[in-house]
């Protein structure tokens, strides 16, 4: 049973009029699974995270800062970050709907979670909100899984944007490995080849910058051929995905061009590294997509490959032959982890 944290309560966080980060990227997820479900998904409501469980990522100041938004009709946390009444509420069901979903799969409650969450979380720092972002929702989750006792946890973030206060988190840990693919140059600006980790961490943050307008066979060539060995060197005993679907071909930030089939493909790959590592058990929590019929393609593209829906190979496009640009980061990226990573070599 794949298991769906899915609550209205996400729908009141209000980022402001105009704002890309709208509810109605949940509401057409929502009418979608409404009228067509998915075999296998069951809704769970989510409960709010423990001051416990955020301190593991952000500082007592910070979480204060955002509980005490509750209730003010707007509060400015960066240029592009504010808050309504009920934002707290919605960002605290986020991070506590990703450990729960951890729990979940740790437990054998589910051989799976999606955690349909807004505000997303990958760009929070550990004291500061950013880029939509209030609390690191996956962070949380993978330390969370780390207090449990897991030893290797993988965290892919496949959102075009590089998740910043994700790799932060973690850059100088080995018991947490982050695998961000993202365009760049590109907001925030972090996220080059050789961003690798410090001290026990080194080599534990890959980086895959992107050049723009990249689709389905760039992104498979990439993770099957930089991430895949490394994966397989490092055994996770958790898989947890930073789902990002504004790398969606008609996404109004991200300029790149990926398609259903593509996520379908993108996400039965995370799910084989899963089921070869750890029991099938990962963890997706969603980040960014600014288009809603992107992101209804991404996440039931990501639910069907959780929940083995079959694939109809058919209608996949077929992997065709990488371009020269393609080829040339997956050869910068296994020349800046190769010393780390003998599967490279």
């Amino acid at each position: 049973m794949i298991h769906l944290y899915r609550d209205d309560r996400f729908l009141d966080h209000d980022a402001g009029p105009g704002h890309p980060e709208q509810p109605e990227r949940l509401r057409a997820v929502h009418a979608s699974l409404d009228e067509q479900p998915i075999l296998g998904v069951e809704r769970v409501a989510p409960r709010e995270a423990t001051d416990e469980e955020l301190f593991r990522v952000h500082t007592k100041d910070h979480v204060r800062t955002i509980r005490e938004t509750e209730g003010e009709a707007r509060v400015g946390l960066d240029p592009d970050t504010s808050t309504g009444p009920h934002s707290a509420r919605a960002a605290l069901l986020a991070a506590g709907g990703v450990v729960d979903a951890v729990d979940g799969v740790l437990s054998d409650r589910s051989r799976g979670a999606f955690v349909l969450c807004r505000p997303p979380g990958h760009h929070a720092e550990r004291d500061a909100a950013m880029g939509f972002c209030l609390f690191n929702n996956v962070a949380v989750g993978a330390a969370h899984a780390v207090a449990r006792g897991c030893r290797r946890v993988l965290v892919i973030d496949p959102d075009v944007h590089h998740g910043n206060g994700t790799q932060h988190s973690f850059y100088d840990r080995s018991d947490i490995l982050f695998a961000s693919s993202h365009r760049y140059p590109f907001y925030p600006g972090t996220g080059w080849f050789d961003e690798v980790g410090s001290g026990e961490g080194q080599g534990f943050t890959i980086n895959l910058p992107l050049s723009p307008l990249l689709g389905d066979d760039a992104f498979l060539f990439l993770f099957e051929q930089v991430l895949g060995p490394i994966v397989d060197e490092y055994r996770p005993e958790l898989v947890l995905v930073s789902a990002g679907f504004d790398t969606w071909h008609d996404d109004p930030l991200g300029m790149m061009a990926m398609t259903e089939a593509g996520y379908l493909r993108l996400f039965a790959l995370f799910q084989s590294w899963a089921d070869r590592h750890c029991q099938g058990r990962m963890v997706c929590t969603l980040e960014g997509g600014y288009d809603p019929v992107g992101v209804v393609a991404g996440v039931r593209s990501a639910l069907g490959a959780m929940g083995r829906e079959p694939l109809d190979n058919e209608a996949l496009p077929s992997t065709q032959a990488p371009e020269a640009r393609v080829t040339a980061i997956a050869d910068n990226a296994r020349s800046a982890f190769r010393e780390y990573w003998p599967s490279l070599r």
